[in-house]
């Protein structure tokens, strides 16, 4: 499955060698839609000239307490191995991290798309394809211009529209296709969601991923020479099998399930990605929630998951600038009186009793709305396999029980005893938590409570 780390970074100015990055964003895209994150605004070590503020908005007391790159450095790292990098204007977000990490004593190395000349090569005829006036075009919103956040997020809606300019993998002409598969199988492939498989000439399952298109994507993997790790694949693969889920977090729960039971060789980096750390809560002697990041356990349920230490603590000062949470009560701050967000107005006064439990505990759940669930029993109604059928997913107790089928409108579906008669039990862990959170932040889906 090919991945794409989709970029931006905001800078002291134009300089690669002199300036440094004062915030990033990257969004993890596996050619339909995002599948991971980090944003983080980055302490640039120096003063932020005042034109550079009138551009961005960004000014030295942002950045105050933010980390500094070699602080997030291994995060980027892992968060876009065996991704393709990126960027509108891609040379200059590239150069930017390249040069950070070259300060380290690191080589950073990625493949590198740059989204403004694959926009002249496949949208041509437009007066400019800077990204604002690009987007404008295209009816693409952009929130928050000149933030690392605003602008990557509407670089992915371009993406999204390029891919879908790009000639599609399934009219690729079989003969000329390099592979040991028999053509009887690939001429069967199905355009279909689910899940498929590589195997080798034992049987073996060297490979397995998801894919809304499977004929699609399974083709582009055999007419895919950019990487020596797709030529082996391709060579030791003689034969494919697939299981068609119709619904796409069907299909993502089943891949990350079949990954952990086969482990084959070709998907080391997904057998690898674990999330060790997430964030807590709990309720303090005076009423206030507060948030916490520990490592992760099988007792709790977590709020939210991340692979580093350094990705939760990121993500949890992001969410504390965006809503004014007091960084003390979310474990960022150390001290025995006020926080220092509070001395710059941008903390209401949790930490010194300022602000009511009631009222900060309100802002607090509201603001962690988007990363938890609702409800600790519901069912999640997707597609099913045909027009007829719908995909059942099953959350009980916060837990992830597993998926099933039945006719569309089935009467009798209820109780959850009477869901899990329809379902098959698949194992709950971090990963799966983090797959169906992300689903239900990023897609409009319906759910039902049980």
């Amino acid at each position: 499955m090919a991945l794409y780390a989709i970029t931006d970074v905001e800078t002291t100015g134009t300089n690669a060698q002199a300036e440094r990055i004062t915030e990033i964003a990257i969004y993890i895209h596996d050619g339909k839609k995002i599948v991971d994150e980090m944003h983080t605004l980055i302490n640039p070590e120096r003063k932020i000239p005042y034109r550079i503020t009138q551009i961005t908005g960004i000014n030295d007391a942002m950045v105050r307490n933010a980390p500094p790159f070699y602080e997030v450095a291994r995060q980027i790292v892992e968060l876009t191995q065996e991704c393709v990098f990126v960027a509108h204007n891609a040379a200059f977000d590239y150069n930017f991290i390249r040069q950070e990490f070259r300060r380290l004593g690191y080589t950073y190395k990625r493949e590198q798309v740059c989204t403004v000349k694959l926009s002249r090569k496949l949208l041509p005829g437009h007066s400019s394809y800077s990204l604002g006036r690009l987007c404008d075009d295209l009816n693409i919103n952009i929130e928050s211009r000149h933030r690392a956040n605003g602008d990557a997020l509407a670089t992915v809606k371009l993406f999204e529209k390029l891919l879908e300019k790009e000639s599609r993998p399934e009219h690729a002409d079989l003969h000329g296709l390099d592979t040991g598969i028999p053509r009887e199988m690939l001429e069967q492939l199905p355009k279909e969601t689910g899940v498929y498989y590589f195997h080798d000439d034992k049987g073996e399952v060297i490979y397995t991923g998801k894919s809304t298109n499977i004929r699609s994507r399974i083709l582009s993997h055999l007419s895919n020479n950019n990487t020596k790790k797709a030529i082996e694949m391709r060579s030791r693969a003689t034969s494919l099998s697939y299981e068609i889920t119709g619904s796409e977090l069907a299909a993502l729960l089943f891949e990350a399930y079949e990954i952990k039971r086969l482990m084959p060789i070709f998907n080391r980096a997904l057998r690898r990605k674990s999330f060790n750390y997430a964030w807590f809560s709990q309720t303090d002697e005076q009423g206030y929630i507060r948030l916490s990041i520990e490592k992760t356990d099988n007792d709790r349920v977590p709020i939210l998951s991340f692979s580093t230490s350094m990705s939760a603590r990121n993500s949890l000062f992001a969410l504390a600038e965006q809503h004014q949470l007091c960084q003390k009560l979310c474990g960022l701050y150390q001290s025995n009186g006020a926080c220092f967000q509070h001395s710059i107005k941008e903390c209401r006064g949790a930490c010194i009793g300022e602000e009511s439990p009631q009222d900060y505990n309100k802002r607090l759940i509201n603001a962690l709305e988007p990363y938890r669930f609702k409800n600790k029993n519901f069912i999640i109604l997707e597609p099913g396999r045909t027009d007829e059928e719908q995909c059942i997913i099953l959350i009980q107790n916060g837990k992830y029980m597993g998926f099933g089928y039945a006719e569309k409108d089935a009467p009798g579906l209820i109780t959850i005893d009477e869901i899990k008669n329809i379902i098959t039990s698949y194992p709950d862990n971090r990963d799966i938590q983090q797959i169906i959170k992300s689903f239900l932040r990023h897609n409009d889906t319906t759910t039902k409570l049980l």
